[in-house]
């Protein structure tokens, strides 16, 4: 077994970093959502890693829980299409719905997900993310709590994969081109 660290070709961010940065996030929504009944939600299986360290840090009453959605497969690049496999089950309506995103990249995963949580009625719906990717995107959808501004360059680490790995590395960094291409 090779050492993963060595497929990337540097570190954006290390484990430290993003942990100080997900306590400022929980404490920012924490002071946010006072009057209200806290939801968050994530996309699986991107999201899950975030998700956990951020309901840890949030000091107010609150509950969590999934949708499945791809749009990636095997591949580095969004396929252009998104499907859903999995719908929520908590019920968001009247209440305040945060939806907690790995990467915002391309916008279409986040787009089809957050029409479909509109579905359900909740009072409020916002977006933190941990990261934002710089690039130019076909809508824009505005997110409310950011965790890092990345250039346009594939990560993995922390949630984030290529071909199912990487997601546990405890940092995010960018992969060497030469293991996707």
């Amino acid at each position: 077994m090779t050492d993963m660290m060595s497929d990337l070709e540097k570190v954006l961010f290390d484990g430290e970093t993003i942990n100080q940065r997900i306590a400022e996030l929980a404490d920012e929504i924490s002071r946010d959502y006072t009057d209200g009944e806290l939801v968050l939600v994530t996309v699986l299986r991107g999201g899950l890693i975030f998700l956990a360290d951020l309901s840890r840090r949030i000091s107010i009453r609150h509950t969590f829980d999934v949708v499945g959605a791809t749009s990636y497969g095997p591949h580095v690049e969004s396929s252009g299409q998104v499907l859903i496999t999995k719908d929520v089950e908590v019920p968001l309506q009247g209440r305040d719905v945060l939806l907690v995103e790995d990467i915002y990249d391309t916008g279409r995963t986040l787009h089809v997900v957050r029409d479909l949580l509109q579905v359900h009625d909740p009072r409020s719906l916002e977006i933190c993310s941990l990261l934002v990717k710089d690039r130019p995107r076909s809508q824009e959808i505005p997110i409310k709590y950011i965790g890092f501004h990345i250039p346009n360059v594939f990560v993995v680490g922390y949630g984030l994969d290529y071909d199912e790995q990487y997601r546990h590395l405890n940092c995010v960094g960018v992969l060497k081109k030469e293991i996707y291409s």
